[in-house]
């Protein structure tokens, strides 16, 4: 039997409610050994690592990983939010009581760990000494090495952070489980990951992935986050986070917001300002992924992300869609890899959009699941050489505009709140909202075009509230008074806008061209927040006039296209007026609040 109070003692760990946590879970999961982690672990435990083939080299300083072929995703179907009460259910939180997922979830994994070392990460989802640091505090236990590197990334790791806390901590509980015999996406599947929201509990097992394995990520950085959060009065939200200093005036400006999936929020949290405005403006990477949200006591909005790395998609990530990520991942930074192309010879990584065509030369590389591209078949030629969902990991100190205050306890003070979903016609460039309930309208109609093969309603949305439908945690009609009071509260208030990089011609071409030309309406909308330019007002927000927005170094077709992304299209808009209707209808109980921004809008546009 392993001695747990031995080696807790000595890792200095002497918070006894995270003793007994971690005694209770040793012996329910059967671990042979116990290890304590800190950041200071890093170079050891990859070492351990490489020696045992979980990582390889992939340059200097940089590691490559390959999950299970069958675990490589987020499992929306399996991940469930567990209470004690039933009036927690949502439409999207997939609720269930915790009286029947608690002694499912002990029944899995007693023993589980068997001849394994089960490792200790105690963790902070904050720079210490924040106002939400009670909340931020977790403790994750684990039975994979590579999730304890990928914590270390990730978040604030060692027993200082949790010492002095009390039972002021989100206790977590990984078991990977045998991967190979686990049903995964059969009537028998045996996977489960569940937040037990209402006692801070973390239960998942079935998994190493990242978005199921790395707990302070997204069960406990968003959904024990936002339960917390509504229990608690702040924000919870999977937003980006950035800064925009105006060099010629010194102001500068903090600005989030969320995004569904594909939609480019990673790429515009590490976005550069282009190069005719960067004598003018510089823009600093707070976080790509989640956002905390709370008011000060001085009545300003204010912000922080709770991570300390970088879990980014790989694919098409490259020096013109994301420089700042390129330059987070070279040599001596430390990133892992995860399910990209390897080539076992020289050491490189690969993935879809790195470069415009794969390596022509074939000699070493394998494939995401591992096998030698040279030896496909001519039916296999055309399969994806990395997964469309392969990651890399670095810290936010290898972000090269990460910001100097980002570990700041006091967070900083929002301006923006921003949304953008993926639509090729009726949303503007960009759209400002003052009304913070027509705001918080705006976000909870937030989406992205459906497929035709998804659903068969080509250009309809499909909703993601404020992007956290995947992540929600209690209701949604709830949700939706929580951010009226919270903000509500603010006496400085953010201003609200909705931005669309993806409008399409008729001819199928992008009318804006993206990627470091979004700082252009970001900037116009704080110089509207400080009543620097006017805008024209329309049934659906506040649009640029065409000369308001910075345009010097923009080409002529970007130029040409302007008059039809800075206007809108009343018919279309009348349509989409029904379709959200029928999409909050299904939210009982939604504040009137809500209901009244919607009719204003919907009367608004009848009155164009």
């Amino acid at each position: 039997m392993v001695d747990v109070e031995r080696t807790l003692d000595e890792a200095g760990l002497t918070n006894p409610h995270v003793r007994e946590y971690v005694a209770h879970w040793a012996a329910i999961t059967g671990a042979a050994r116990v290890e304590i982690v800190s950041a200071a672990d890093d170079a050891r435990l990859v070492q351990e690592s490489l020696d045992a083939g979980e990582l390889l080299p992939a340059g200097d300083g940089l590691y490559y990983s390959r999950s299970y072929f069958k675990d490589t995703a987020r499992a929306e179907e399996r991940t469930i939010v567990a209470t004690n009460d039933e009036a927690d259910r949502g439409i999207y939180n997939n609720w269930r009581p915790s009286s029947e997922m608690k002694p499912k979830l002990v029944e899995l994994m007693t023993g589980a760990s068997a001849g394994k070392t089960m490792y200790v990460i105690p963790y902070l989802m904050a720079p210490k000494g924040s106002p939400l640091e009670k909340f931020a505090a977790g403790v994750e236990l684990t039975d994979n090495r590579n999730v304890v590197l990928q914590m270390i990334r990730m978040s604030r790791v060692g027993v200082e952070f949790i010492n002095d806390l009390g039972d002021s901590f989100v206790k977590a509980v990984h078991v990977t489980g045998d991967l190979e015999n686990l049903g995964q996406g059969t009537p028998d599947d045996k996977r489960y990951f569940v937040t037990v929201a209402d006692e801070r509990t973390i239960l998942h097992f079935g998994s190493s992935y990242g978005g199921n394995a790395l707990l302070g990520k997204i069960a406990h950085g968003l959904r024990q986050g936002s339960y917390d959060g509504w229990k608690n009065g702040f924000l919870v939200e999977q937003f980006m986070l950035l800064g925009i200093t105006d060099k010629e005036t010194g102001r500068k400006y903090h600005i989030c917001g969320g995004f569904p999936s594909a939609s480019g929020k990673t790429n515009l949290a590490m976005t550069l300002a282009p190069d005719a405005l960067g004598d003018r403006y510089y823009v600093e990477f707070y976080g790509d992924d989640i956002a905390w949200l709370w008011v000060g006591d001085d009545g300003k909005l204010y912000g922080m992300n709770p991570e300390y790395g970088v879990f980014g998609v790989a694919k098409d990530t490259n020096e013109k869609t994301n420089p700042t990520a390129i330059d987070s991942i070279v040599p001596g930074t430390g990133a892992i890899f995860t399910n990209v192309a390897y080539n076992e010879k020289t050491q490189e990584v690969w993935w879809e959009g790195k470069t415009p065509e794969p390596p022509t030369d074939l000699d070493g590389w394998t494939d995401w699941k591992g096998d030698v591209i040279a030896n496909r078949t001519s039916d296999q030629a055309g399969d994806p050489w990395a997964h469309p969902n392969s990651r890399f990991t670095t810290t936010l100190g290898n972000v090269p505009n990460v910001a100097k205050d980002v570990e700041d306890p006091a967070g900083v003070e929002i301006h923006g709140i921003i949304f953008g979903g993926r639509t090729r016609d009726r949303e503007p460039l960009i759209r400002a909202i003052h009304d913070v309930a027509e705001g918080v309208y705006d976000g909870l109609t937030l989406g992205a075009e459906a497929t035709a093969a998804a659903d068969g309603l080509e250009g309809v949305l499909r909703y993601d509230p404020m992007s956290m439908r995947p992540f929600m945690s209690y209701p949604e009609a709830d949700y939706a008074a929580h951010w009226l009071e919270v903000i509500g509260r603010a006496t400085d208030k953010p201003i609200f806008a909705h931005v669309n990089w993806f409008q399409r011609g008729d001819d199928g071409r992008f009318l804006w061209p993206g990627y470091r030309e979004n700082l252009r309406p970001l900037v116009w909308l704080m110089q509207y927040f400080n009543g620097e330019v006017e805008g024209q007002q329309t049934p659906v927000g506040v649009l640029p006039k065409k000369e308001e927005l910075l345009l010097e170094g923009l080409d002529e077709q970007a130029l040409a296209d302007l008059d039809t992304v800075l206007t809108i299209d009343i018919e279309r808009w009348q349509q989409e007026i029904g379709f959200r209707e029928k999409h909050l209808a299904q939210f009982e109980g939604l504040p009137e609040e809500i209901w009244e921004a919607h009719r204003r809008v919907a009367d608004a546009l009848d009155n164009a």
